[in-house]
């Protein structure tokens, strides 16, 4: 008898709205989100981050980067071009930006999910997102994760947005 398995990653952002300049303002007054978006969850691992994974697990091909808290980004834009796993990041031309993990992100929740955590604080990405992706460098140049069409919104100036993308292996 043979035994026939597909593994699967299922990927949800959820966006965590507050009126607050930056996360350090959210922490020190305790303030709560005002609107809390879940997306649709979707399977939407693109080709050069299941690549990128294969190679860091084997230790083989070219050297690739770890998504660790130094080198992993969450990107938004406001293309709302389908997505696609032959893709390679953000598709919009001009609204694009990429931030840092927050601190002590990413994190392991349970035996099967990563979670990927970055504040776009006032100032930042101040437009329609439409679309988010999780790349191991500042920009679309390293091996993105992942990438989705998830409308959040769109972020008007003196916001913090936190989002957070959740991949769940299984």
């Amino acid at each position: 008898m043979s035994v026939k398995e597909k593994g699967k990653a299922i990927l949800q952002w959820t966006v965590e709205k507050f009126v607050a300049k930056d996360g350090k303002e959210i922490e020190e007054k305790g303030i709560k989100p005002y609107e809390v978006i879940k997306g649709k969850p979707h399977n939407c691992i693109l080709h050069e981050g299941w690549i990128a994974a294969f190679y860091l697990i084997a230790g083989v091909g070219s050297a690739k980067t770890k998504w660790d808290n130094s080198n992993a980004r969450i990107g938004v834009g406001d293309s709302a071009t389908a997505p696609a796993d032959t893709q390679t990041g953000l598709q919009a031309a001009t609204n694009k930006l990429w931030k840092a993990m927050n601190a002590s992100y990413p994190q392991q929740s349970g035996d099967h999910d990563l979670v990927f955590q970055s504040d776009f604080v006032s100032g930042e990405a101040e437009y329609a997102w439409n679309e988010e992706t999780i790349v191991n460098a500042s920009n679309d140049a390293g091996d993105n994760l992942c990438r989705q069409n998830t409308s959040l919104g769109t972020k008007p100036s003196g916001q913090t947005w936190r989002l957070t993308g959740t991949i769940t292996w299984s």
